[in-house]
């Protein structure tokens, strides 16, 4: 993997720390997580070794009109869930029956956007200069197809 940017259509979900119940009790957040996690191990199989920086899209509620819903989208995501466990949760998808302790030095980022999206880069995205197809991306006037941006 060499100097990339993928986009998965993937929607962010957090690490959900789990308990010997969550085998019986099926805990609603416990569901989503369990699903995020095989959908990644299904879409995403390695990534990168030295460094990668991973973008969480997360979609504005439908519920917002339409005028918050444009002031919001693109800005940071200051809320829940954080970027740690957004993070965490990814790693522990992809490297779901395998050990993630050569992970060592990533870089994250959550944004609020149009539809929810995982992009993974090689090297450190600044969004400052985000490009056209990556901005209407984070617009959700763009159709993800698991891409590869070279």
């Amino acid at each position: 993997m060499s100097d990339q940017i993928r986009i998965y259509d993937i929607n962010p979900v957090a690490y959900v720390r789990q308990t010997q119940s969550d085998r019986w009790k099926k805990r609603p957040a416990v569901l989503r997580y369990r699903a995020f996690r095989d959908e990644v191990a299904h879409k995403i199989k390695e990534l990168p070794m030295d460094f990668f920086h991973v973008v969480f899209l997360i979609p504005v509620p439908p519920s917002w009109s339409q005028k918050r819903k444009l002031a919001t989208i693109g800005r940071p995501h200051l809320g829940r869930p954080d970027k740690d466990n957004l993070e965490k949760g990814l790693i522990d998808a992809v490297y779901r029956f395998g050990d993630d302790g050569h992970v060592w030095n990533t870089a994250s980022t959550k944004l609020w956007a149009g539809t929810g999206a995982i992009i993974i880069a090689d090297d450190y995205l600044p969004f400052f200069e985000i490009p056209v197809d990556l901005a209407e991306l984070v617009r959700g006037s763009w159709e993800v197809h698991d891409r590869v941006l070279v």
